[in-house]
């Protein structure tokens, strides 16, 4: 007989109930509820991320047809209902969907990967993405007269590529703002894009022993130090020490760099500031190349989970659809963490949907996703071969 739950079953167990019971005890999550508590809905809006339901009905639907199987998932009662559901996305705080977060981002970080470059140094991408919303559905979404949007504001760790830091805010939210509040690790590298141009800030991380690498602002006004020899014939244009203008209030500027290369694919010169003097100007070249990662995974984000379309409308339900779906990131980086199959975060993101009810062993599924589970009946016929014959007649007389 088949001893395991379904593989959703088996994901949900990777959340300590523990932990759980405690985030809604400290957030008062389950205060007046009556039937449907935080874990209900909590594997509801999981269900609907990887389970890829459009909208509440789907959800509710789709949990309705594996009533028989829900037991495994701890639900309390039965499927919930559109409206309570509804409800819950409006009022239930969704502080407990982002403390969720990061405790599994803490049991992804222990088994991660590290990053791809020699040095030993963490290194970190902070950028922000847009989510274009209906104005006149979402009237808190503040971008301009006639679109709404939320935007993502996420610090990527390329140690497994795992997002450690999110905010989540309207379209006006300030990249800048949020940077300043940030408080990096020492000789960590962090990359960045014009849009975090702020000297104050970099000279705040230089202080900190913060390395920054970001694009240089063509408007940016800058004096030269002294110029480092580069090879003829190479990517890289030109490397000087420079200090550039330091704007009112902000003090004497310390003495940075300014790396100009020329990138193939764009076909087009690049320039670039940071405060690390002693690397190789290739290395710092491949380091801004690497801020690629960062866009990639906004757009599996968008593409592969559903943070496009909302199931509410107002801002509590959508910061807990977004949230539940970089939970969902972190659950596909765990699995391919553990896998020794070669995924493709679209593959496992299709393969999960098609298979969340299905009961085999969750980590021999990831290893051998086609593999035929046995059939049932032969698992019984492998069960009675090990009982012996006379034992069985005399227990069947």
């Amino acid at each position: 007989m088949n001893r395991n739950g379904s593989l959703f079953s088996q994901i949900l167990s990777l959340f300590q109930r523990s932990d759980f019971a405690r985030h809604v005890r400290d957030l008062k999550s389950d205060f007046g509820a009556k039937g449907f508590s935080s874990w209900d809905h909590f594997v509801a809006m999981l269900f609907c991320q990887l389970g890829q339901a459009r909208s509440l009905r789907e959800i509710t639907d789709g949990l309705r047809s594996c009533e028989g199987k829900l037991k495994h998932l701890g639900l309390m009662g039965h499927q919930p209902k559109r409206s309570t559901l509804s409800y819950a996305n409006a009022h239930r705080p969704w502080q407990l969907y982002e403390r969720l977060f990061y405790d599994l981002l803490g049991q992804c970080r222990a088994i991660s990967p590290g990053q791809n470059f020699h040095f030993k140094n963490r290194l970190l991408t902070l950028d922000s993405s847009l989510i274009e919303l209906c104005a006149s559905l979402y009237d808190w979404a503040h971008f301009t007269r006639t679109k709404g949007a939320v935007k993502i504001h996420c610090l990527l760790d390329h140690d497994g590529y795992l997002p450690v830091f999110a905010q989540i805010g309207d379209g006006h939210s300030s990249d800048r703002a949020v940077a300043r509040t940030l408080a990096l690790p020492k000789d960590s590298v962090v990359v960045v894009d014009r849009g975090y141009s702020d000297y104050q800030l970099f000279g705040r991380w230089t202080k900190e022993g913060v390395i920054f690498v970001t694009r240089l602002r063509t408007s940016a006004l800058y004096s030269r130090v002294q110029s480092v020899p580069v090879r003829a014939g190479g990517p890289v244009l030109w490397d000087d020490w420079v200090q550039c203008a330091s704007p009112k209030g902000c003090g004497p500027l310390p003495v940075w760099r300014r790396i100009s290369f020329w990138c193939q694919e764009r076909q087009e010169e690049i320039q670039l500031l940071t405060n690390q003097l002693d690397w190789p100007a290739a290395t710092v070249m491949e380091v801004y190349k690497a801020r690629w990662q960062i866009e990639l995974f906004f757009k599996t984000l968008k593409q592969q989970l559903k943070v496009k379309t909302f199931v509410g409308t107002s801002a509590n339900a959508v910061q807990i659809q977004i949230w539940t779906a970089l939970i969902a990131i972190l659950i596909v980086r765990y699995l391919q963490f553990r896998s020794r199959f070669t995924w493709a975060v679209s593959n496992l993101v299709a393969l999960l949907r098609l298979n969340l009810f299905t009961y085999r062993d969750l980590w021999e599924w990831i290893n051998r996703p086609f593999d035929t589970p046995p059939e049932p009946l032969a698992q019984l016929e492998l069960a009675l071969d090990s009982i012996s014959q006379p034992a069985f007649k005399k227990e069947m007389e």
